[in-house]
């Protein structure tokens, strides 16, 4: 069986066979889109940091019991996956107060400083409303919304990387847009 993503699975398999170097090259490719992923997930972006790294210690420490039985893609966020769920159990465990700026807003990077400033303004708002919404979604909805909106993955490797049927994972994705559009609804 052949994936698009053939290399990985042979850097993976470098690695496996003591090429360490191989996870630099992994690192190199994924670290965005897994830190990306994590801070959707998580919603703090040094927390987000610390579990991509730890991610990557992960894939690392399993090195020699990878199997490609499937993309590495969902192998990679099975494993981010799975740290972000420990993640908020542990939060649940140890609750905080999240900074806010004057206005009440978690603190977010701009997204395109090109537009003018109030262009801007009102793309940070709507960006702002969609990502509080998108933090609301109950974990296995927000899991599989971002693995499919945002990664691009199919049904199949998202099912695969949430261990769970292809069903489930349309069921997740198709209920998580409803609950952001009743919630952007009522905050509109």
């Amino acid at each position: 069986m052949s994936y698009p993503d053939d290399e990985d699975i042979q850097l993976m398999q470098k690695l496996a066979a003591g090429e360490d170097l191989a996870l630099n090259e992994l690192m190199h490719r994924w670290r965005d889109r897994v830190a990306s992923f994590l801070l959707r997930m998580v919603g703090d972006h040094a927390t987000a940091t610390d579990l991509a790294q730890e991610t990557f210690v992960r894939l690392y420490t399993s090195r020699k019991s990878y199997k490609p039985a499937a993309a590495f893609s969902t192998y990679l966020f099975h494993i981010a996956s799975n740290l972000a769920r420990s993640h908020a159990r542990w939060k649940g465990r140890h609750p905080t107060v999240p900074m806010e700026n004057e206005a009440g807003d978690l603190t977010h990077d701009p997204v395109d400083p090109q537009p003018t400033p109030d262009d801007a303004a009102s793309l940070n708002e709507k960006t702002a409303l969609v990502n509080k919404a998108i933090a609301r979604l109950p974990d296995e909805m927000r899991e599989a919304l971002l693995l499919f909106a945002v990664e691009q993955m199919s049904q199949a490797e998202i099912a695969a990387t949430l261990r769970c049927s292809v069903k489930a994972v349309e069921v997740r994705v198709y209920r998580a847009r409803q609950m952001l559009r009743q919630m952007l609804d009522a905050s509109l």
